[in-house]
């Protein structure tokens, strides 16, 4: 390693502002090999260089990144994203001017009137998944374009009802405290947070809130109470003034387009009113089964998901109208089940059919684990399938959706946090003949609800593209 922890910390010191100048002003996202740069700390951007190390065979040193991201801070970019790592990968041996001019032709000197555009977001419901949604949505605030968290609607609870929220989006037992501040204005029913006021409305009737009136228009609604779940009911929404689209996140019911975000969202229709963004189990496992389908061919399978309890089950032993899931969350584990299995068909349709399951709630917060026992169309072996999904987390249309773990000692509180949809353990993986079984580790509450906000990203057309394009 030719940089000393010494220089590379300095280095991270000096990169801070320019990345922060490039995101606050141009909307740019800078990574490394996935790894958002923004709003990271000097530790915390040499740990993401050294990441490098897994992709490119050596780590990354931070002053490159920091010539780099010195020149990019003078081509007045348009809001895109970047990655740090694959840029610097120049495998044409250009000069870095050249590399830049070629790669970022679309973006350069792009930023416009139209480029800082936002889309109004509401939270319906700002339960677990809502207020995940919510810190998301108020991270990536402050730049130009995406997504701008307007209000929130719930039913109000108590009298010190709006206090009680904000509290809430503050202090997260499992995700820790709020990045930033929260400040309760009364008077006005808002949560200001991080400098964005959010408005609180009380209601129980979606299609009687006038948004227009609180100055919000063209609106995404985001549906994560879970009541609807089906195109007349989410449709309620529409009937709204200010509202023009609606994203459930739950699986959908009838013929509402469930989209995982980078397995089908190339068919979503930038016009479609009502779209769900399936379950936390469905972004787990789809694109594991698409990436392992298109290279081997998988003719049928069975999915057991180990979950942790959620809010749904009881405390302690008491009536539920489901079968097992009156008996206490947190001194059982529960067989249930899981319509995880069928709804990967209405996203891959090829699994119609050819996939089972069942589900298994534990008492653990966070964090759950599908395995995945699989019948290939041939003869297959752990160093293939394992070399196939670490190469799709690391550089394929896929590697936002999947990552990928070799470690003995990893367990499921280490992938509280993680932002991918699953994450293969790849140690855990077992082949015999044409069966295969992958462990897949998923956050079910952090990694879905970023899933969640690239759909949203998706039907509001508010995506950064992505450079370099090719490698």
């Amino acid at each position: 390693m030719s940089q000393t922890w010494e220089t590379a910390i300095e280095a991270a010191e000096e990169l801070i502002p320019v990345i922060g100048r490039l995101y606050r002003q141009n909307g740019v996202v800078l990574s490394i090999h996935g790894r958002s740069l923004v709003n990271r700390s000097p530790v915390e951007l040499v740990k993401a260089h050294r990441y490098a190390r897994h992709v490119d065979g050596r780590e990354l040193e931070v002053g490159r990144t920091l010539d780099l991201v010195r020149r990019l801070d003078g081509l007045a970019l348009a809001p895109c994203s970047i990655d740090v790592a694959r840029m610097l990968s120049n495998p044409a041996n250009d000069s870095i001017d050249q590399v830049l001019a070629r790669e970022l032709e679309p973006v350069i000197g792009g930023l416009d009137a139209a480029s800082r555009s936002e889309r109004d977001v509401v939270l319906y419901g700002f339960g677990r998944i809502g207020r995940l949604v919510a810190r998301i949505l108020l991270a990536h605030a402050g730049a130009p374009g995406g997504l701008r968290l307007r209000a929130i609607v719930v039913r109000r609870g108590s009298a010190d009802d709006l206090a009680k929220r904000a509290s809430l989006l503050r202090r997260d037992s499992v995700h820790g405290k709020f990045s930033g501040t929260i400040v309760v204005d009364d008077p006005n029913d808002t949560i200001v947070a991080n400098g964005t006021p959010i408005r609180v409305i009380y209601s129980d009737d979606p299609a009687a809130i006038d948004y227009d009136s609180f100055g919000i228009h063209d609106a995404l609604v985001i549906d994560n109470t879970g009541r609807w779940r089906d195109a007349v009911g989410l449709g309620q929404h529409l009937k709204s003034g200010g509202v023009s689209k609606v994203l459930l996140t739950a699986p959908g019911k009838g013929d509402l387009p469930n989209i995982v975000y980078g397995v089908n969202s190339d068919v979503l229709d930038t016009e479609a009113k009502i779209v769900a963004a399936a379950s936390c189990t469905t972004n787990a496992i789809s694109p594991v089964l698409s990436v392992l389908d298109r290279a081997i061919g998988v003719n049928h399978g069975h999915v057991e998901t180990v979950h942790s309890f959620t809010n749904d089950q009881n405390l302690i032993d008491n009536f539920h109208k489901g079968e097992r899931r009156g008996r206490s969350a947190v001194l059982n584990m529960v067989i249930t089940e899981t319509g995880a299995a069928s709804a990967v068909a209405k996203v891959l349709p090829k699994f119609a059919g050819r996939l089972t399951g069942n589900a298994i709630r534990v008492p653990t917060p966070d964090v759950s684990l599908a395995i995945l026992n699989l019948q290939f169309a041939r003869e297959v072996t752990e160093t293939e399938l394992n070399a196939l999904l670490r190469d799709a987390s690391l550089g394929s249309s896929l590697r936002n959706q999947i990552d990928y773990v070799e470690s003995q000692e990893v367990v499921s509180s280490d992938f509280v946090g993680s932002n991918r949809a699953g994450v293969v353990d790849g140690l855990a993986t077992k082949a015999m003949g044409n069966s295969g079984v992958i462990y897949v580790w998923y956050d079910n509450e952090n990694g879905y609800s970023h899933q969640v906000v690239r759909v949203a990203e998706a039907m509001c057309q508010a995506k950064r593209p992505a450079f370099p394009s090719v490698y």
